[in-house]
C-alpha cells in the first residue's frame, strides 16, 4: 500500500510541476487529472490510480492496478471531440502493459453529453504477451445525470478481472459531486448480493 501511495504522490506532483511549467510557457496548452480509485471489499482493499495528461488532441495516460495487481500501464492516444447541445469525446489509444500481467492493449474511452445526461465508457483488450489464455476484455461504463453542475447519479458497470466474483459484470449505482477542481463519486457494486462492494473514486484536475 505504501508503495502505490508513493507512486501516486510521485506521478502527481510531477504532473503538477509539469502544468506549472507549461503555464508559463504555453497558457492552458496542457489539462492534467488524477483519479485515485479505493476499492472496499469485505476482506480486502485496493487503490487504483490513474493519471491523464491531455494537449489538444493528443492524450496519455498511465493507471495501476488496472490489468491486475502490481501491474503498470501507459497510454496514448488521439483525441476526436466536438459537438454544441449534443458533445462527444472519443479517443482510440493503445497501450503497454508491464507487471504480474505483460502484454499490449487497444483501449477506447468515450464521453457522450446531452442535456444533462452522460454515458462514459472505457475499454480496452489486453493481448497477453504469456498466454492467449490470459487475453481479456476490461470495459468500465456509466450512465449518468446531472441535475445540478456539482451534483450527478446514475448506473455503472464494470467488466474486470482484478478480483473476483459469481457474477461476470460487476452492476451498480452512483452518486457523486464536484466542488471546483475536486470531484468524489461513491458506487455501490452488486447491491443486495454476498459479492457487493463499495468504490470510492476521488478526482483533481488542474
Amino acid at each position: 500500500m505504501k508503495k502505490i501511495i508513493c507512486i501516486w504522490f510521485t506521478m502527481s506532483s510531477f504532473l503538477l510541476v509539469s502544468g506549472q511549467e507549461k503555464e508559463n510557457t504555453d497558457a492552458a496548452s496542457w489539462d492534467f487529472s488524477t483519479d485515485a480509485n479505493f476499492y472496499f471489499f469485505r476482506d480486502d482493499f485496493i487503490l487504483l490510480p490513474v493519471f491523464r495528461a491531455d494537449r489538444n488532441a493528443l492524450h496519455l495516460e498511465a493507471r495501476y492496478n488496472y490489468e491486475d495487481l502490481e501491474t503498470f500501464s501507459a497510454w496514448v492516444g488521439y483525441n476526436f471531440s466536438g459537438g454544441n447541445e449534443f458533445e462527444f469525446t472519443v479517443t482510440p489509444m493503445i497501450g503497454g502493459v508491464t507487471g504480474l500481467t505483460k502484454g499490449i492493449a487497444p483501449g477506447l474511452e468515450m464521453t457522450f453529453s446531452y442535456k444533462g445526461f452522460e454515458l462514459y465508457s472505457e475499454g480496452e483488450y489486453l493481448f497477453d504477451s504469456e498466454s492467449t489464455e490470459n487475453n481479456f476484455y476490461y470495459n468500465w461504463s456509466d450512465l449518468t445525470y446531472s441535475p445540478k453542475d456539482w451534483l450527478w447519479f446514475g448506473l455503472s458497470g464494470q467488466r474486470t478481472r482484478l478480483y473476483k466474483t459469481s457474477v461476470e459484470i460487476q452492476r451498480g449505482l452512483l452518486v457523486g459531486a464536484g466542488v471546483k477542481q475536486w470531484e468524489l463519486t461513491t458506487y455501490w457494486y452488486n447491491p443486495g448480493s454476498d459479492d457487493s462492494f463499495l468504490l470510492a473514486a476521488l478526482s483533481f484536475a488542474f
